[in-house]
């Protein structure tokens, strides 16, 4: 087959080296009879799948255990596939070129809704059952993690295993238990029933759910007397000893993320309501100040990158961030490494960090304010003043930045016309302070962007009872602040309506909505977080024809007492925390973030225990 690839089909797609593998650093192994066979799925190209940080953990964690074989796989374009199934090729993994079907696990990481037609493209091109019912002993185990696996329910008739939180600690025990599974030639079936005690693992064959007459969930029940009643999530505790890979593949083309990305810290105090990783992510675990050091050094030392990124999901909270930066800015400024970081906070620090980073290479800055006003902030719990962000943007253009990226929301719980006016004010006052520095400090060119997306009511946040606004009110909201954006040096861009639809129908949506998902795959859908490859129509189609309301999902508010489809979950923070919030919320209250002192998310009690920033 891998001769067949290389000769016949290759020279007939678009970018073909991102189907060949070997790129440096990957991992080549030979394969023995006791071999575990363990493919990572990203449903996406290869360009944005090989930016995902997760995958390049796993990919190497999984590959230093001697008989486990980690290879990748990614969607191939539509040019590419076309090729595939003219020549019956399935779909094949990256470092062997071998069929899927050949391995013993297919692990799928769920990063975004739009994704889940192309995971059932994916299993049809490899010649796997897309049913999880309908698979035998000689199919892989069907597998799938990430942030929207903490509501697995839209997909559960096609996967067998989901993992619940960090992922490093439970694959290794399930492949574990599969070496003995392996040896003993059981059924499918025993081999699931034997990782149901594991922390983290949820089975959805096991389970059930019955609907009352309005169609909410009445019930979700386990179907056998050992599936526990709540699934926790998995937390690597110490993250200075956790497993970090020292080298990372390093692709021959471009990638969305072409970079060194070291990872600081995982969780978030900050407690933006409408922020879902915010809150799964809980509790804060920071990795000390000589751990990043040496992992960074090995890191662009393996590599050869030419930019290194701090990666977290709040980078300006971490501790020792401004000894970190002045440290790495001394090691790598003269050896032509730069130094990026994600959305900074707006804040007096931030105008610091800005002062340090301006010594290397300037790759842009990017503020998140979030919302127009500051009623608004109030509400969603962001809390950031115009006056941080306007002293922010005024250190960045006397430092010679020229580029600056402002993200907000629309269709925030509470939000008014006037908040989204005051979107464009903003950006009109920031692009004003550039034209108050001095022309011999100020960078020659000015851009400003405004970036909206639509809000999206996600699991496990104090909005999830909040419906999203439809997709005309969305549209109409994204037209009037175009209309309010009138400085050519100003750039407005937004996110298509009708995919945050479909992302929030699928976010807070039940099994149900798996046979919507099986039928507009029929119909051809797939890459839905592509606009050139996004058929709304067709989902339509899909939900009338398995008369489903898609609005029942997206565009309803639920009561607090009302089941959700995702309440079986244990993330460590509380009903009764998010529930607080969102009431504090509607009152325009700010709650303090956790470093100023605990709120009592339930994180503090939550496997253990657990301090964060030693306030609880």
């Amino acid at each position: 087959m891998k001769e067949k690839i290389l000769d016949e089909i290759l020279p007939k797609v678009k970018n073909p080296v991102q189907y060949v593998g070997n790129e440096f650093n990957s991992v080549h192994k030979e394969i023995k009879a006791d071999t575990i066979r363990y493919a990572f799925a990203f449903p996406d190209i290869y360009e944005i799948g090989m930016s995902h940080l997760g995958m390049k953990i796993l990919y190497h964690l999984l590959n230093e255990q001697e008989d486990i074989f980690c290879e990748r796989v990614f969607a191939p374009m539509i040019d590419m596939e076309r090729e595939m199934r003219k020549h019956k090729i399935p779909l094949f993994a990256l470092e062997t070129m071998d069929s899927i079907t050949n391995f013993d696990f297919l692990g799928f990481t769920l990063q975004y809704e739009m994704s889940y037609s192309t995971i059932l493209n994916m299993l049809d091109l490899s010649n796997i059952p897309l049913l999880a019912k309908d698979r035998t002993k000689e199919h892989p185990f069907v597998m799938v993690g990430g942030p929207c696996a903490y509501n697995p329910e839209p997909l559960a008739d096609f996967v067998d295993i989901v993992v619940l939180g960090e992922a490093e600690d439970v694959l290794l025990e399930i492949l574990e238990v599969y070496r003995k599974w392996k040896k003993t030639k059981g059924s499918r079936m025993d081999f699931l029933y034997s990782i149901l005690s594991i922390k983290g693992v949820y089975i959805p064959a096991f389970y059930n759910v019955k609907y009352d007459e309005e169609g909410k969930i009445k019930k979700f029940y386990p179907l056998i007397s050992d599936a526990p009643q709540r699934i926790s999530k998995r937390i690597i505790k110490d993250l200075d000893h956790a497993y970090y890979p020292s080298k990372m593949i390093v692709p021959y083309t471009n990638i969305t993320h072409d970079r060194v990305m070291l990872e600081i810290f995982r969780g978030c105090t900050r407690g933006c309501r409408f922020c879902q990783a915010g809150m799964i992510y809980r509790p804060v675990r920071e990795k000390s100040f000589k751990t990043l050091q040496s992992i960074a050094r090995k890191l662009i030392q393996n590599t050869g990158y030419e930019e290194l990124s701090l990666s977290s999901l709040s980078t300006s909270d971490y501790t020792q961030l401004m000894s970190l930066v002045k440290n790495l800015i001394q090691e790598y400024q003269d050896k032509g490494v730069g130094l990026s970081l994600p959305s900074l906070r707006i804040d007096s620090f931030s105008v610091k960090l800005i002062e340090e980073i301006q010594k290397i290479r300037k790759t842009g800055l990017t503020f998140a304010p979030e919302a127009g006003t500051q009623r608004l902030r109030n509400v969603i719990n962001k809390g950031v003043t115009e006056k941080d962000l306007l002293n922010s943007t005024e250190e960045a253009f006397k430092s010679g930045w020229g580029t600056i990226k402002l993200y907000f929301m629309i269709g925030l719980p509470t939000e008014t016309y006037e908040d989204i006016e005051e979107i464009a004010n903003l950006g009109n006052k920031v692009l004003e302070q550039y034209y108050q520095v001095d022309r011999e400090k100020r960078n020659k060119n000015v851009k400003i962007t405004i970036s909206t997306s639509s809000f999206v009511p996600k699991p496990f946040t104090p909005f999830q009872w909040e419906p999203q606004n439809t997709i005309e009110e969305l549209k109409e909201k994204q037209k009037f602040l175009k209309r309010k954006i009138k400085n050519r040096r100003i750039h407005y861009s937004w996110h298509d309506s009708k995919t945050s639809f479909l992302e929030a129908v699928f976010a807070r949506g039940d099994r149900r909505l798996g046979k919507v998902i099986l039928t507009a795959w029929q119909k051809g859908c797939k890459f839905d977080g592509w606009n050139e490859h996004f058929n709304f129509s067709s989902w339509i189609e899909a939900f009338k024809e398995n008369r489903i309301d898609p609005d029942f999902y997206a565009n309803r508010r639920r009561q607090y007492d009302e089941i959700l489809p995702w309440d079986f979950i244990d993330i460590g923070v509380t009903k009764e925390f998010l529930i607080r919030e969102h009431k504090n919320a509607l009152r325009e209250k700010v709650t303090p973030y956790c470093r100023k002192g605990c709120v009592n998310c339930g994180i503090q009690d939550f496997d253990g225990g657990w301090t964060c920033y030693g306030s609880c």
